[in-house]
């Protein structure tokens, strides 16, 4: 079992967010705990890190060891805008 890490930009986002998404979007992370490979997960081009797709909305997090790093949370619109 992987352990979850939320980077405060990612926190601040999934408040942005309707409550009732938001709770989905944090009951779908904790379920990457198990295996982060096992949903929709594809690694981004050029970079070390992976996105996570849960309806219209995306997750960017790192895999570091032991630990799924969440580092951005956001509409799939505007969520690669770096």
């Amino acid at each position: 079992m992987f352990d979850l890490s939320w980077h405060n930009d990612a926190l601040r986002e999934l408040d942005k967010l309707d409550n009732f998404i938001a709770k989905i979007i944090a009951k779908k992370v904790e379920e990457l705990r198990e295996d982060p490979f096992s949903k929709d997960i594809k690694k981004l081009v050029g970079r070390n890190e992976y996105r996570f797709r849960i309806g219209n909305y995306r997750v960017i997090f790192e895999i570091r060891g032991n630990l799924i790093w969440i580092k951005k949370v956001g509409h799939h619109k505007n969520i690669y805008d770096f």
